[in-house]
């Protein structure tokens, strides 16, 4: 039942994850409209709440615009630079972009602190945020996280911040990355898109 998504789904308060409100740059738009013809040029980034029987926590997300792979996430029961960093960190650390790839993210405070822009900057990326109220700016993380509501998040009971990583962790590396086929990527995972462009490229 929970396969063909027949289990009962509540919907569920909704809690604000962004905070634009603050003093610092916001950068212009560079993923708008921009053709991406490979991996590793344009990653969306963005953050979620996720509810616990007291309380929330929160996931952070980071995807290749090319392959919709969650390249990295975190989470933690705080919403703040930390959090996202940790995320960031991963995502440099496993992929390695090549000066100017671009990070694309909403104007949240997380993303626009100086510890985060530097980070980004430090590895020649280029700094990349949706104008203010358009979700459709970074649609392709919006929609990954209406598919981990939908398939996991709403259908669980998270006892735990730990028990809530075991879990979306396990959807995140062993069901979307590896199995969710995509109509955009030939009906193929973000995994298998990644690995036929590999072996193309060889």
């Amino acid at each position: 039942m929970r396969e063909h998504s027949l289990l009962c789904q509540i919907k569920r308060r909704w809690v604000k994850t962004t905070d634009s409100a603050h003093g610092l740059r916001k950068y212009p738009n560079l993923a708008q409209g921009l053709a991406v013809t490979g991996l590793n040029q344009v990653w969306h980034s963005d953050i979620t709440y996720i509810r616990l029987p007291r309380g929330f926590c929160y996931l952070a997300a980071i995807l290749d615009a090319y392959s919709r792979k969650v390249v990295a996430w975190s989470m933690s029961m705080n919403i703040d630079a930390a959090l996202v960093l940790e995320a960031l960190n991963s995502a440099i650390a496993i992929r390695s972009p090549a000066a100017g790839w671009i990070h694309h993210s909403d104007q949240g405070v997380q993303y626009a602190c100086r510890g985060y822009v530097d980070a980004v900057i430090g590895t020649k990326g280029q700094v990349s945020m949706s104008s203010k109220a358009s979700p459709y700016d970074n649609a392709k993380a919006e929609s990954f996280f209406a598919t981990l509501k939908k398939e996991e998040v709403h259908l669980e009971e998270y006892l735990t911040l730990e028990h809530a990583k075991e879990r979306i962790g396990h959807y995140i590396d062993d069901i979307y990355n590896r199995r969710r086929l995509h109509s955009m990527l030939g009906y193929n995972s973000p995994e298998e898109f990644e690995a036929t462009m590999e072996e193309a490229a060889a």
